[in-house]
């Protein structure tokens, strides 16, 4: 039997996990380990300096009290270890998880954790808008699964999939697109007088043919696999003269760098 590991970053008790372990209960043996609290936005981040702790709610049912990359490892490493998942599934995310928010996303990273541990993964993000709607986005992602089944699946396969809100009008395969944020940093005070900060923003889209964002603003769903190696395989082959230059600075004619 197919087993399936299932994290997000909205936190155990979310509606998007529920539904989600609910659509894919049919296609194998289900285990939810996902944060005891919402995580949006911790990334690719690993608790190092203080214990986890893991709470059992129901059968197969877990809280930690970490980050989806937490869970990911407590439940491959130690809960699973003696029967490793085949796949992991993280979401369903409330909200999407487009272009370079994947840094941020807790709902990827869990994903990438899973490639990097040899489990091949997927990511499920919701839009939240009119006509959104979890149980739709929960009986697509059963019917994705059960395809992704089907055949023998790559260890380092991570899929990023972004449904749009209301009906779902296709299917793309999509690269990456690019938001910029015009980043706004809020100041203020509270009773003691002590000062705080909010860290805010706008996001505006450099809407581009192809992208995450262009399909899912057509009512597609957006599919873009993804990988960790953030090589700049241009930088390697570009950049000769500054190449040339750094070498100079640690040849052994170089003298000591200072």
């Amino acid at each position: 039997m197919t087993r399936i590991l299932i994290t997000n970053d909205d936190g155990v008790y979310s509606e998007g996990i529920r539904l989600l372990a609910r659509a894919l209960a049919p296609l194998g043996e289900v285990t939810v380990v996902a944060p005891d609290r919402e995580q949006s936005a911790t990334g690719h981040s690993l608790t190092l300096g203080r214990p986890l702790r893991m709470q059992k709610i129901e059968e197969n049912w877990y809280a930690v009290d970490g980050t989806p990359t937490d869970c990911v490892n407590l439940a491959v490493l130690w809960l699973l270890k003696d029967a490793k998942p085949d796949l992991i599934v993280s979401g369903i995310n409330f909200g999407l998880n487009l272009g370079d928010d994947v840094t941020y996303s807790g709902t990827v990273s869990a994903t990438f954790e899973g490639t990097l541990l040899g489990i091949p993964s997927v990511a499920f993000s919701q839009e939240i808008a009119e006509g959104y709607s979890f149980e739709r986005a929960a009986a697509f992602a059963g019917r994705f699964i059960a395809e992704l089944l089907s055949e023998t699946l790559r260890p380092d396969l991570l899929l990023n999939v972004n449904l749009p809100a209301g009906e779902l009008l296709g299917l793309s395969f999509t690269r990456l697109g690019k938001r910029v944020y015009q980043q706004v940093v809020v100041e203020k005070e509270d009773p003691r007088g002590r000062k705080y900060y909010w860290i805010a923003g706008t996001p505006e889209w450099q809407s581009e043919s192809g992208t995450d964002h262009a399909a899912v603003a057509s009512g597609r769903v957006s599919v873009t696999p993804l990988h960790l190696d953030l090589t700049d395989y241009r930088g390697l082959e570009g950049h000769a003269d500054l190449r040339t230059r750094l070498d100079r600075i640690v040849s052994p004619d170089a003298g000591n760098v200072r």
